[in-house]
C-alpha cells in the first residue's frame, strides 16, 4: 500500500487532514472505529520496519504539526505500542545522522521539525517570528503553573502574593497556557495547564520531564516573590502620593476658585454700593433742590405780601390826596364866599 493510501487512511480516522498545501480528499471512504486506544482500519497492516518508519515519517511531515500516537498507529495498521517503537527507531535515526530535521515528542503525540541550530539559517530566507518577551513575572507565573497544573488563578496568587491577571492573560495569549477546564468549586474558576507550544517552546517531551524544583529553586523564588512585593509596595506609596497631591490640588484649585467667586460677589456688591451712594448723593441734591425751591417760594410769597402793603398804601395815598384836594375845594369855596358878607 503506498504511502498516499495510508495517509487517506487518516482521514477515516481522524476527520479532514489538514497539510501543508491543504486538506487532503480521500478517493474512497475506508470504514474506521476507535476500540481501547486503537483504529481498526479496513487495509492490511504495515508488517516490515523499515516501511513502518517511513509512513510515519511521510505523516509527520505531510501533516506539518504534532500527530498524536493513535493517528500513526492508524497509518501503519498496528498497535500502538508498535506505532510507538516505530517513532522511537525513527528519531534515534534522525539524531544519529546528520540531518537538519529532527522528531520531537510532546506528550503522547510527535511533529517533525527543524533543529535548533540551523535557526540563523532560516531566518536568512524565512520571516523571522514575532518575539515574544517572557518578563520575569510572566516566567513565574508559567513556573507555577507547569509544576501545579491544573492551578486556578486564585492558588497563583496565593503563592506569589500578588495578583496575576495580567501574566495569565499574557501566558494565554502567548499560547503557553489554556484553559483547561473549571473547578467543582463555588463560582466555578478556571483551570489553568500548560499547552504542546510550552513543551515545544522549552523542548521538553512532558511536563514529567520538568527539571525538579530543589529547595534553592524555591528559595530564589520565594526572594523574587518578596522583591516584587517590595515594588508593588513601593509603587502603591509613590501612587497614593500622587493621589493625595493631585486631590490637595483640586482642593486648592476648588478652593481659589471659590475665592474669585467671592471676590467678584463682593466687587459686585461694592459696585452696588457705590451706585447707592450716587443715588443717595442725588436725592441729597434733588433734596438742596427742593429747599431752595421753598425758599424761592417763601421769598416769593414775602415779595406778594409785601407787593401787596404796597398796593394798599399806594392806595392810601390816592385816598389822601382826594381828601387834600377836597379840602382845598372847600377852602377855596368859603374865601369865595367871605367878601359877599
Amino acid at each position: 500500500m503506498s504511502s498516499k493510501d495510508r495517509i487517506e487512511a487518516l482521514e477515516a480516522g481522524a476527520g479532514v487532514v489538514e497539510t501543508r498545501t491543504g486538506k487532503l480528499a480521500g478517493s474512497e471512504k475506508r470504514e474506521a472505529k476507535e476500540q481501547e486506544g486503537q483504529m481498526e482500519l479496513a487495509f492490511p497492516p504495515t508488517e516490515d520496519e523499515k516501511e513502518q518508519e517511513a509512513v510515519i515519517e511521510a505523516v509527520l511531515f505531510t501533516m506539518g504539526r504534532s500527530v498524536e500516537l493513535r493517528q500513526l498507529a492508524a497509518a501503519i495498521g498496528q498497535p500502538e505500542e508498535v506505532a510507538r517503537k516505530a517513532v522511537e527507531r525513527l528519531i534515534k535515526r534522525y539524531r544519529s545522522a546528520r540531518s537538519g530535521m529532527e522528531i520531537t515528542q510532546l506528550e503522547d503525540s510527535y511533529q517533525m521539525c527543524t533543529k535548533a541550530a540551523y535557526y540563523e539559517n532560516l531566518i536568512r530566507v524565512a520571516s523571522a517570528p514575532k518575539k515574544q518577551v517572557l518578563t520575569e513575572v510572566v516566567l513565574e507565573t508559567l513556573s507555577i503553573i507547569a509544576y501545579k497544573q491544573p492551578v486556578t488563578k486564585m492558588e497563583i496568587e496565593k503563592i506569589r502574593g500578588v495578583k496575576s491577571d495580567h501574566a495569565v492573560n499574557r501566558l494565554v495569549e502567548y499560547n503557553l497556557v489554556y484553559e483547561v477546564g473549571r473547578l467543582d468549586a463555588p463560582g466555578r474558576p478556571a483551570l489553568f495547564a500548560t499547552t504542546e507550544e510550552f513543551l515545544r517552546r522549552f523542548g521538553v517531551g512532558s511536563v514529567q520531564d520538568l527539571p525538579d524544583l530543589g529547595p534553592e529553586q524555591e528559595a530564589e523564588i520565594k526572594a523574587e516573590v518578596e522583591e516584587e512585593l517590595q515594588l508593588k509596595l513601593e509603587e502603591l506609596t509613590v501612587e497614593a502620593a500622587s493621589e493625595e497631591a493631585a486631590v490637595t490640588a483640586e482642593e486648592t484649585a476648588e478652593m481659589a476658585e471659590e475665592t474669585a467667586v467671592t471676590a467678584e460677589e463682593t466687587a459686585e456688591t461694592a459696585e452696588t454700593a457705590m451706585e447707592a451712594a450716587e443715588t443717595a448723593e442725588t436725592a441729597m441734591e434733588t433734596a438742596e433742590t427742593a429747599e431752595t425751591a421753598m425758599e424761592a417760594a417763601e421769598t416769593a410769597e414775602t415779595v406778594m405780601e409785601a407787593a401787596a402793603t404796597a398796593g394798599t398804601v399806594m392806595e392810601a395815598a390816592a385816598t389822601a390826596g382826594t381828601a387834600m384836594e377836597a379840602a382845598a375845594t372847600a377852602e377855596e369855596t368859603v374865601g369865595d364866599r367871605e367878601p359877599e358878607a
